[in-house]
């Protein structure tokens, strides 16, 4: 697709599952998918954590497909009865839930030397009606697709084959360039001069993240547009002025 270079596009993600919300779990693809999302030219603009429950999903789902371009969701679409991702995207949509042949077909074929294609391992292919796959090469159970919904496992490295899959199939925008700098610099005392240099720089963010190591305070800046120009141009704007503040400031940050 040709994308639109000025528009931006948004995301949400809706990660499911009660294991993530009690600590049993600890969620490592919000990381994942923003990053992968950028280099689409898709922000992640907004994540929730809902329970395994099928109205709590359904009224999230909802909510989020209408305020962004695109909604993923991780967990909920394997094989056990807790497993209730498709239902309640389906309920969400009013759509009917079916099992997808070529779902069936893949699922049959991985399954084949490892016991058979069981009751609930059927369960992974099934679809809202109407849905598209995404490609799962680790375990035979894919992914789903509907309309600006894309439905991924809970497990990361499956959910990472599964966004390969999807790599260049999305509409997004000029993708968000960034770059860090930082030191030994306790953001309270530069929070004007940080202020002042994003409002010199159109289409620039300027986000401050304090540490405390060594014994010591400080913080990392990073500088974000998607204009790789101005962002240069911002960085080296901020660099100058920390500098001629007193300030020991290393490129890269800390």
């Amino acid at each position: 697709m040709t994308p639109d270079s000025e528009r931006i596009y948004t995301a949400a993600l809706c990660v499911i599952g009660d294991e993530i919300l009690s600590g049993r779990t600890h969620d490592r693809n919000i990381a994942q998918v923003a990053s992968w999302l950028q280099v689409q030219g898709i922000r992640l603009q907004e994540v929730r954590v809902v329970p395994d429950d099928e109205e709590r999903i359904a009224a999230t789902v909802n909510a989020l497909r209408a305020e962004h371009d695109y909604l993923f969701t991780t967990g909920g679409i394997g094989p056990t009865h807790d497993d209730i991702t498709v239902d309640a995207v389906a309920r969400a949509l009013g759509l009917a839930v079916v099992i997808h042949p070529e779902a069936r077909a893949a699922l049959d074929a991985y399954y084949r030397d490892k016991g058979g294609l069981t009751e609930g391992r059927l369960r992974m292919a099934r679809v809202p009606e109407g849905a598209e796959l995404i490609p799962n090469r680790m375990s035979g159970a894919p992914g789903i697709r509907l309309g600006n919904i894309f439905l991924m496992a809970g497990v990361p490295h499956i959910t990472a084959g599964m966004l390969d899959a999807l790599t260049g199939t999305l509409e997004g925008g000029r993708p968000l360039q960034s770059a860090t700098i930082g030191g030994f610099i306790p953001e309270s005392e530069v929070a004007i001069l940080l202020r002042d240099v994003e409002r010199a720089h159109n289409d620039c963010q300027i986000g401050s993240y304090p540490f405390f190591r060594e014994g010591r305070v400080g913080s990392n800046f990073v500088i974000r547009s998607t204009d790789a120009e101005r962002m240069a141009a911002c960085r080296d704007d901020l660099r100058r002025q920390l500098e001629q503040s007193g300030w020991d400031v290393t490129e890269g940050g800390i």
